[in-house]
């Protein structure tokens, strides 16, 4: 009898850019990948920061460099493709907060600039670098459960991520048949350094941990699995799809 074999999570001699990888889900998700054996490219803003990440990568033994990288600048988001990725995973992010009345116009094109057009353009260069040279390869964006559900005080932010959401299925469609896979991952609130305020706060706390199913909140190491199969061969027939990583918020 032949058995099936379980398809490879190895990443070894695969190259891979992580955007927003300075800290946080982004930094975890650096490290899953470049244990599973890849190159990581990590890319950010804050290059101090960034480059104390790659040095603290590369102390693990795994293969890491660091490339600034604004993605609300389009110019910078190009520069980075001087070479196809096989994988690109998407940590970068902007939350800004208020009552939809309060939103102003700069908070809108702050956070839309990154959340969703930078992740329109991240994608778009990704793919056309793979076409161009005639690769498959796969495209991960961290996404939020607030891109199937409506949240307080976080219209803009459900906004952002729910045209993510559907960026993805329509990009999944086109360059489907090339080989090209795109999804994403959708957490609920993650402890980081950024989210510690919203867990101190006894009032937001209550309503964080009364709409997740499960008796906790999420961390950043919840994550580096579901970013692990959705960038390798394990997920090979997975496209235009949201892994939710919500435990459970968005199950009613």
């Amino acid at each position: 009898m032949h058995l099936p074999q379980t398809p490879s999570f190895d990443l070894y001699d695969k190259r891979v850019l992580v955007t927003g990888a300075s800290s946080g889900i982004g930094l975890a998700c650096a490290a899953a990948l470049a244990e599973a054996g890849a190159h990581v490219v990590c890319a950010a803003r804050r290059v101090e920061v960034l480059e104390e990440a790659v040095t603290a990568l590369r102390a693990q033994g795994w293969s890491a460099e660091a490339r600034e990288l604004d993605q609300s600048d389009l110019a910078s988001i190009e520069a980075v493709f001087d070479a196809p990725f096989d994988v690109v995973l998407n940590s970068a992010g902007l939350a800004r907060h208020s009552a939809a009345t309060q939103t102003t116009a700069q908070d809108y094109d702050a956070v839309m600039g990154v959340n969703l057009r930078g992740a329109y353009f991240l994608s778009a260069a990704a793919a056309r670098a793979l076409l161009e040279a005639g690769k498959t390869g796969s495209i991960v964006h961290i996404s939020s459960q607030m891109g199937h559900v409506g949240g307080v005080v976080r219209a803009l932010y459900c906004a952002s991520k729910h045209g993510l959401e559907g960026m993805i299925k329509a990009m999944a469609i086109e360059w489907g048949k090339a080989g090209i896979r795109i999804n994403s991952i959708c957490p609920t609130f993650v402890r980081t350094a950024l989210t510690q305020p919203t867990f101190d706060d006894p009032d937001k706390l209550a309503w964080v941990m009364d709409k997740i199913k499960l008796p906790r909140v999420a961390e950043v190491e919840d994550l580096m699995g579901a970013a692990l199969f959705l960038a390798s061969d394990a997920s090979a027939m997975v496209t235009g799809t949201a892994l939710k990583v919500d435990g459970g918020w968005t199950a009613e």
